[in-house]
């Protein structure tokens, strides 16, 4: 039986480690990743193999050869461009063809029992086997549900945590019968785990999978890279390694030479004819590559180091990673999660702080600190987005370079000569910073259509125009005056999707930013009626009918944001008595605390109960959402006040679909089916809704925060176009807020947030769907667990903070909380809670 291992990848994650050696030959131990696979495979009897490469092919063929030095024998697939995970096995058909054969990544460091699997594959005759691996954090992996006999349920490849409901992730080890070669085109890109195995599943065809108790690290990140060396320090993998025990835990190969006044802390490893002199320290999971030279007084924790290093005298050394034939001189410092290619020379007293990452053959002169990255960069957070866009506290985490680096990767992404349209809020930290990222998006040779100070409803409406590429808002933080978030536009004015969120990263990250020539610099320009053109194309959107006739009085608080810029021009065509509060722009004060918002809202319900409006509307700093109150003066909650609109909006439209989140009410679907209208239920992030409201029957849509979607204006937030549409719709039905309010149901919905450390969510997800076996589940968005009374709970991590949300929604109060301690209770106990 032959072996597939799959070595072509560039391992983009772990540069500059790979920016000239490919992934597989990164040692772990001092032996490349791919060599402890090829040694696992001859173990299991796999002598045959053949290794599929495309990046840096030569450098693998060189290295391992005919595989004669390992008693195998290796044959090479090389892919001319990438042709993707089965793509790339169906390269090397012509090998594969007689029996069935085994994929294995050249990348991964593992110690699974193949035999074991093969025994498993042949047992439950199938046509594919997948090894699967429960994981602390299944993020980066894919996903596969299998029920109690192994057999195949479902896949999901690279979920968000909305998606994650279970801990058992693809390791890309598969058995399969040379069928399965068959069903995959030859020269294109195609993927087993996204293309061809569930066109498999879905003609009932027998894929299992196969739950590995050995050891499965994906060495994908500088963080598992070190992981994993000091796993195999530890025993917790079973590899081989050439080296002598010299103390407890403290590793020598062939030819090292220690000084008896060395310190020596194991586990540890030191590599051949590597020495270490008097009075060095090397601490705990410290690895030293082949001839590696450490100095008196050196001090070296948790520092892998790769072959032909010098480390110079009081050199110190702690996490990080250091490339081959690199020096350290004397005195330097390099600091955890810093990473220093090959090839490079950091010189005496230089610093290089945690996270930076030093590109081969680079020289860090005497004396410098070095706090950002050379050439490539992390900015060491699990995720550079979050809910608002890229958010931060003001020259502390959102700097003006931080902008500027920002912009470039941005302007990488579209093409020279684009349009991109900039704006911000009223504040004076987003007018500073909005001048950094104009100058980098110039100076990337992209146009740059300034709208100054401006509602990010505006901004978004031209972002969306023909011929612009996209935009990027610059606003405060709401509820936090000190902090700013960088929003991100694609060509339709919504926010940036996830995948080209993690594309940006990835520019941002590398720093590999393109640069115009000195006469592609880009113009900057400045539009005359911005506003008047919007507010033009809204009228034109939106049914204002009936409203001059009504003879209506509306209150609207501004909240001293950008809506002040856009209401003169767009109230003084509809024909609507108007008093406004707050109708300036504050650039000292661009968002208020929750006590100052409660504070004018209050003043808003007080002023439309004593002029007899029909009802007020509080907009956002930046005009994007709105707060209702209703003719009484009662403020309507942001649960209340969608669910009054939709019924407005579904009673007039008698037909259509809605888009609303998981977590809404189900009242939300009651009010839709009496008016006849439906609903698409969508995951709880923006890009889905917005996603979502682009459909063409789409009527309506809202986030139940506040934030409402008018399909038939554009398919993002928009708190005027809303606002005017709520001013058509109230006039026509000639029913107020309140009466409207009074005959929609109460919802028996609750809340509650669990602290869920990041190791322990995927566990958390993966014991609710086994909690609910038997009932009706839905994974829209995290896992909602349905009783037959139309009774739900719904469980959803936290992208971004290490906290699981639930929701519980019963037909009474009782029946909601049960629901809610029932799965709390899961979620706790899963978490590790007390």
């Amino acid at each position: 039986m032959k072996a597939v291992v799959m070595a072509g990848g560039e391992g983009t994650r772990l540069r500059p480690m790979t920016a000239n050696q490919p992934k597989p030959l990164l040692p772990i131990i001092n032996r490349p990743i791919m060599e402890h696979v090829l040694r696992l495979l001859k173990k299991h009897g796999f002598i045959d193999t053949v290794v599929t490469v495309q990046f840096l092919a030569a450098l693998i063929r060189n290295y391992f050869g005919d595989g004669d030095e390992l008693g195998m024998r290796l044959h090479y697939a090389t892919e001319e461009i990438p042709l993707g995970t089965a793509g790339s096995v169906k390269n090397a058909a012509d090998r594969l063809r007689d029996e069935r054969f085994l994929v294995i990544s050249g990348d991964a460091l593992t110690d699974i029992d193949l035999t074991d699997m093969l025994r498993f594959h042949e047992e439950n005759g199938a046509l594919v086997t997948i090894g699967l691996k429960r994981v602390p954090n299944p993020l980066e992996f894919g996903i596969i549900i299998v029920d109690e006999h192994g057999r195949i349920q479902r896949f999901l490849e690279k979920p968000t945590w909305g998606q994650v409901f279970s801990d058992t992730v693809n390791t890309g080890i598969y058995i399969m019968e040379p069928e399965v070669l068959d069903e995959v085109q030859a020269g294109r890109s195609v993927d087993w785990s996204s293309d061809v195995f569930p066109r498999l599943l879905e003609r009932g065809l027998p894929l299992f999978g196969y739950v590995a108790e050995g050891y499965w690290e994906d060495v994908g990140t500088h963080e598992s890279y070190l992981k994993a060396q000091a796993d195999v320090l530890e025993g917790k993998v079973r590899v081989d390694f050439d080296a002598f025990e010299l103390a407890p835990g403290v590793w020598t190969a062939e030819g090292a030479s220690v000084d008896p006044d060395a310190v020596l802390k194991g586990p540890l490893y030191i590599g051949d004819y590597a020495k270490v002199e008097a009075g060095a320290e090397l601490r705990e999971y410290t690895v030293l590559g082949s001839n590696a030279v450490v100095k008196e007084g050196a001090f070296l924790h948790r520092a892998v180091v790769h072959d032909n290093v010098y480390v110079g005298p009081a050199a110190h050394l702690r996490g990080c990673v250091i490339g081959k034939n690199t020096d350290v001189m004397t005195g330097a410092r390099i600091e955890e999660n810093a990473v220093v290619g090959d090839e490079c020379v950091i010189e005496s007293e230089a610093y290089v702080s945690s996270g930076v990452k030093i590109y081969p053959f680079k020289t860090v002169e005497a004396g410098a600190v070095v706090n950002t990255s050379v050439i490539w960069e992390s900015r060491g957070q699990r995720s550079l987005f979050g809910p608002r866009g890229v958010s931060g506290l003001v020259n502390v985490e959102i700097t003006p370079e931080l902008c500027v680096r920002l912009a470039s990767a941005y302007a990488t992404m579209v093409s020279k000569g684009d349009t991109v349209v900039t704006s911000r809020d009223a504040s004076r930290a987003a007018r500073a910073f909005k001048r950094a990222v104009i100058g980098a998006l110039n100076s990337s040779a992209i146009n740059v259509v300034d709208l100054e100070a401006c509602a990010l409803p505006v901004a978004r409406f031209h972002t969306s125009r023909e011929s612009v590429k996209g935009g990027i808002a610059l606003r405060t933080s709401a509820g936090d005056p000190q902090s700013v978030d960088i929003v991100f536009m694609d060509d339709t004015g919504a926010d940036l999707s996830q995948g080209a969120q993690r594309k940006l990263e990835r520019i941002f990250s590398r720093q590999e930013y393109r640069r115009a020539f000195p006469g592609e610099i880009a113009e900057l320009t400045f539009p005359a009626r911005a506003v008047d053109t919007y507010t033009r194309e809204l009228l034109r959107c939106v049914d204002v009918n009936g409203v001059k006739d009504a003879e209506m009085k509306v209150v609207v608080d501004c909240a001293g944001g950008t809506s002040s810029l856009v209401l003169p021009s767009l109230l003084g065509r509809v024909g609507v008595d108007v008093l406004t509060v707050n109708n300036r722009l504050d650039d000292a004060s661009p968002t208020e605390t929750f006590a100052e918002r409660r504070r004018d809202l209050q003043r808003l319900a007080e002023l439309v109960a004593s002029s007899r409006a029909a009802f007020g509307v509080r907009f956002d700093p930046v005009g994007e959402r709105i707060s209702l109150v209703d003719e009484m003066g009662q403020l309507i909650n942001e649960e209340r006040a969608l669910l009054v609109v939709l019924d407005l909006v579904a009673a007039e439209r008698r037909g259509g679909r809605v888009a609303l989140p998981v977590t809404t009410t189900r009242v939300a679907e009651m009010v839709c089916r009496f008016h006849g209208v439906q609903v698409e239920w969508t995951p709880t992030s923006l890009d889905a809704l917005t996603t979502a409201a682009t459909h063409t029957d789409m009527i309506f849509a809202g986030d139940g925060r506040g934030g409402f979607i008018v399909p038939e204006f554009g398919p993002t937030l928009d708190g005027l176009a809303v606002f005017l549409k709520l001013l058509g719709l109230v006039a026509r039905t000639r029913l107020s807020l309140s009466q409207i309010d009074a005959r929609i149901p109460e919802a028996k919905l609750l809340r509650r947030t669990i602290p869920t450390p990041w190791a322990h969510k995927g566990t958390v997800m993966r014991s609710v769907v086994e909690a609910a076996e038997g009932l009706h589940v839905d994974t829209t968005d995290g896992v909602r667990v349905v009783g037959e009374d139309g009774s739900w709970a719904l469980v959803l991590p936290d992208p971004s903070q290490a906290v699981t949300h639930l929701w519980a929604e019963g037909g009474d109060v009782d029946t909601a909380q049960a629901l809610l301690e029932r799965w709390a209770r899961v979620v706790e106990h899963a978490a590790g809670a007390q």
